[in-house]
């Protein structure tokens, strides 16, 4: 685990839901003595509720979503399909660890992919810094074993989402392959697409778990503060924290390039 790696992580953690609030409550109850902590422990409690309100978490994953692509209905003379890790997680029933909810998501979408567009899969996903095993070993094993798909390619040295993409196209070009079909969730895609576009792939996305677009709950208790509305605010604004990374990239680089 690189020192960049781990500060850039610390940043976004701070940066996201609850830290983001709790943070600012922190704050104002270190300078409770100033004019103006009450309205930093104001906006820092107001902060985490409305990160924890359906319509609010609705709304930011539907900003994601809408971005994604539609239902994969053509694979645009894709030559692979590249599935992404998103996770494991530990259970005993397994005899240890095994894919959380987003890698199992990806894993059974990818499956139905393969079968429906008969191509060679790669699967990327490294070892997670508090597991014992990569992603990429343990969803090729649940595609081979539970879902009869063969994996021809396993990356299993990527940290992170940029990571996929730079080590996924080594392989991939290595094969002679320009033209993939990309699985993740739906809120992943704009980034990870965005990802493997400028490591040289052209990008067929076929994003799994596409809400409907319903912003606002029908129920009067879906208006009330949630742990799953937050969960959900913290991946959305994840991948926006991701995106806006990526544009700051983008422009130091012109800016840089354009420098005499």
């Amino acid at each position: 685990m690189s020192t960049v790696w781990f500060l850039k992580n610390l940043l976004a953690t701070l940066l996201l839901p609850p830290a983001n609030g709790l943070c600012l409550l922190a704050l104002a109850g270190l300078l409770r003595k100033r004019r103006w902590a009450g309205a930093l422990a104001v906006g820092g409690t107001l902060l985490l509720l409305a990160q924890s309100l359906p319509p609010v978490a609705n709304g930011l994953i539907w900003t994601l979503e809408k971005r994604a692509g539609p239902v994969l209905d053509d694979p645009q003379g894709a030559e692979a399909i590249v599935i992404l890790g998103g996770g494991l997680t530990d259970a005993a029933e397994y005899g240890g660890e095994t894919l959380n909810q987003r890698s199992l998501a990806r894993a059974r979408y990818g499956a139905v992919v393969a079968r429906r567009y008969p191509l060679p899969v790669l699967v990327s996903g490294g070892k997670p810094v508090d597991k014992q095993r990569p992603e990429a070993d343990l969803i090729s094993e649940a595609l081979e074993r539970e879902f009869g798909v063969a994996v021809r390619w396993r990356e299993s040295a990527s940290l992170d989402t940029a990571d996929n993409a730079v080590l996924s196209a080594e392989l991939l070009h290595a094969a002679g392959i320009r033209r993939i079909i990309l699985v993740t969730q739906a809120f992943h895609m704009p980034r990870a697409r965005r990802l493997f576009t400028a490591a040289g792939l052209e990008v067929t996305p076929a994003a799994t778990e596409l809400g409907q677009g319903e912003i606002w709950p029908e129920h009067v208790i879906d208006w009330l503060p949630q742990a799953s509305a937050l969960h959900n605010s913290y991946y959305a604004l994840h991948e926006w924290l991701g995106i806006a990374w990526l544009d700051l990239q983008a422009l130091l680089r012109q800016d840089g390039a354009q420098t005499p």
